[in-house]
């Protein structure tokens, strides 16, 4: 592959995504963009790369270009994955909430990144088995990706035998969906809790409004520090003061950005920090931790 060439391919899942591609990842561009240049008859990354390049040789409305950039992306989740996170939602974020809310609020939670709907819909599990607590609270979950085919999975809610045996206790399989052939669809109930858009992280997340609670884990180790910082300040313009941000195990908001704080004790849980007003002793140790 020249060198031009995967700069171009490069550049373009940086700005489309901020999936940082560096050149040892060649054989993940080969492996994951095969079936694109197969569909769009392309022979090979030289003759994509001039594609994208040239948009005249054939790319209607950036097809292509969104084409590449799901390829690339990673679609992998499950039902209750890590549990710590859901458990600590339950335990603690659901009903502080209830708390601290009227009872005409309503109570928005995003997953971010959400792929087929795992995380969406055990969310809504976990708000379904809380109706008694929330009382006539209601409760939004909204699941967003950039990739187009996994949210159609997730909108449709069917899941394979395999899919529900990652995560999803018995009782929940039994209690929330039903067989469809050899496959398992959850319930019209919790499926109307979720709604599901194409979003991506990088665009202008204002649209999409406030959220008490964020879950966007496993995103931010594909991207460099600036995007990171600058996906974490938005986020934090669209939560309120008490919200709390969600992140994956391997991720954290340490030398990135001020404006959330690890919550004592837990790992992978973020409050917002006061740093739209200031908070100085907080942003003076976020600043000698760098």
């Amino acid at each position: 592959m020249k060198p031009g060439s995967f700069d171009i391919l490069s550049g373009l899942l940086y700005s489309g995504s901020g999936l940082v591609i560096g050149p040892d990842k060649l054989y993940l561009l080969e492996n994951r963009l095969g079936p694109v240049m197969k569909r769009h008859a392309i022979p090979d990354l030289d003759a994509l790369a001039a594609r994208i390049r040239m948009p005249t040789l054939g790319n209607p409305g950036g097809k292509l270009e969104q084409d590449v950039i799901e390829a690339m992306t990673t679609n992998e989740s499950f039902f209750f994955r890590d549990e710590k996170p859901f458990t600590h939602f339950k335990n603690h974020v659901l009903p502080r909430l209830t708390a601290t809310r009227s009872a005409s609020a309503k109570l928005r939670i995003w997953s971010a990144a959400a792929s087929t709907g795992q995380e969406a819909y055990s969310l809504a599990m976990i708000v379904s088995e809380n109706k008694a607590m929330l009382g006539s609270r209601s409760v939004e979950i909204v699941g967003t990706d950039i990739a187009r085919e996994p949210l159609a999975r997730a909108q449709e809610g069917l899941y394979t035998q395999f899919e529900v045996q990652r995560g999803l206790p018995m009782q929940n399989l039994v209690k929330y969906f039903r067989k469809d052939g050899s496959n398992w669809r959850i319930n019209d109930a919790i499926r109307a809790m979720a709604q599901f858009r194409v979003w991506n992280l990088l665009a202008d997340l204002r649209t999409l409004g406030q959220f008490d609670v964020v879950f966007c884990r496993n995103v931010l180790i594909y991207f460099d520090q600036p995007t990171k910082a600058r996906v974490l300040e938005a986020i934090a313009k669209q939560m309120p003061a008490d919200g709390i941000l969600y992140l994956g195990g391997a991720e954290t908001v340490l030398g990135i950005t001020a404006v959330f704080a690890g919550q004592p004790g837990e790992r992978g849980v973020y409050e917002k920090t006061e740093i739209a007003g200031t908070r100085p002793n907080l942003v003076a140790a976020l600043q000698g931790a760098r």
